[in-house]
């Protein structure tokens, strides 16, 4: 019998018939009544509390996650272990620096280059990242051997392509490889401005997870800002906005309300002049972009419900739905942690499920997200969703 394809309640019921126990001797063990087991084995009793579901996986001598039918070893776990030791042998490589391709195979054009980061950014962007962290691998070998042959043709892809990695390994809670993919994006980018600006908005995520990063993002920005905001190209107030935020951000976390605000409010002056629906260099910026940082702003300097009152209004917006479905995911997971902060666990795990519905695995491959769904999870008052959930993914 696949006790995986079972409903919880005949799970149960499989389980304590294994150990020979009747109906009566497994409720007298649980504390419960012979007529509350045998609901629950029946379906008509759902399952909802941690503690309980505990109870019951010690007494039939079970992990919870196996009676829920889940791996007792997270299969999320490995695979984001597995995929960034990949990643760190790729970029562990030194073909650049030797000046020459190895292997006797052709290098790869540079449109097919092109297209193969793109898809990569695309992957990025749907949150799809176990694929991605298979792919990143062999494009950064693709992209090490095309700027071994040819430096200057190849130095958009080599730039961008560091740029996906960083971004991917900031999600993957992998820091320090996210500091080396970032720095070599910006060593790559020097001297072309916009290359530049681009691969410090990467820079910017990777400080901000180390809390060092707006004295940086702001020369970034003020470097890229035009003159004339009037007449500046979209794509470089896309990129000033975006440093800004990220600039601002990072003043949130430090506990500057007024300087997040300052930076706030100029990054929102540029996104009228860009619209919602454009996607620059891959940041997404515009209005509502502006609006979701208000948000996270407000989650990180601990006003819960300034946070929650702003992201009910952003989500009204036309611009939610154009924005990739990485930026909503997470954004979902900021408002799950602002109602965490006024002591809403429901309205929190309500945050987690929807963004688990948009981006799975900006939920259940990200480790700072998992801590949010275990803390959601072990409140007296979560719902049997997240608490399912949280166990399928061995978090209680």
């Amino acid at each position: 019998m696949n006790g995986d394809s079972l409903p919880i309640g005949r799970r149960v019921a499989y389980l304590r018939a294994r150990r020979k126990l009747s109906q009566q001797s497994f409720a007298d063990r649980l504390g419960k009544s012979k007529s509350w087991v045998d609901k629950v084995e029946r379906g008509a009793r759902r399952l909802e509390r941690v503690s309980t579901i505990r109870d019951i996986a010690t007494v039939l001598r079970v992990d919870a996650a196996t009676l829920l039918g889940g791996d007792a070893q997270p299969v999320e776990v490995a695979e984001r272990s597995e995929g960034v030791a990949r990643i760190r042998g790729a970029l562990s490589t030194y073909e650049m620096a030797l000046g020459r391709p190895s292997g006797h195979r052709p290098v790869m054009v540079p449109d097919r280059l092109a297209r193969e980061v793109e898809h990569a950014w695309i992957t990025y962007q749907h949150a799809r990242y176990p694929h991605l962290a298979e792919l990143l691998p062999k494009l950064l070998t693709e992209v090490h051997r095309a700027h071994a042959q040819d430096p200057e043709a190849s130095r958009l892809a080599l730039v961008e392509a560091y740029r996906v990695t960083a971004a991917l390994l900031v999600k993957l809670d992998e820091t320090s490889l996210a500091w080396l993919a970032a720095d070599r994006a910006m060593s790559a980018a020097t001297g072309d401005r916009v290359m530049l600006a681009c691969a410090a908005v990467q820079l910017g995520q990777v400080l901000r997870a180390l809390g060092r990063a707006r004295s940086v993002m702001l020369a970034a920005a003020y470097q890229i800002a035009p003159p004339d905001l009037g007449a500046g190209a979209p794509q470089e107030l896309s990129l000033c906005g975006s440093l800004l935020v990220q600039a601002a951000l990072t003043a949130a976390g430090e506990g500057n309300d007024r300087a997040a605000g300052d930076l706030l409010d100029e990054a929102a002056e540029m996104a009228p002049r860009i619209g919602d629906g454009h996607d620059y260099f891959r940041t997404a910026f515009g209005p509502t972009a502006v609006e979701l940082a208000r948000v996270a702003a407000a989650v990180e300097l601990g006003d819960g419900s300034e946070a929650i009152a702003r992201h009910e209004k952003a989500i009204r917006r036309d611009g939610w739905r154009w924005l990739p479905a990485e930026h909503r995911a997470a954004h979902l997971v900021d408002t799950a942690r602002a109602y965490l902060h006024v002591d809403d666990a429901a309205n929190a795990a309500r945050m987690l499920m929807q963004a688990d519905s948009i981006a799975s695995a900006e939920v259940r491959h990200r480790p700072a997200v998992r801590e949010v769904v275990a803390q959601v999870a072990r409140d007296q008052h979560a719902p049997a969703t997240i608490v399912q959930l949280a166990i399928g993914l061995g978090l209680v």
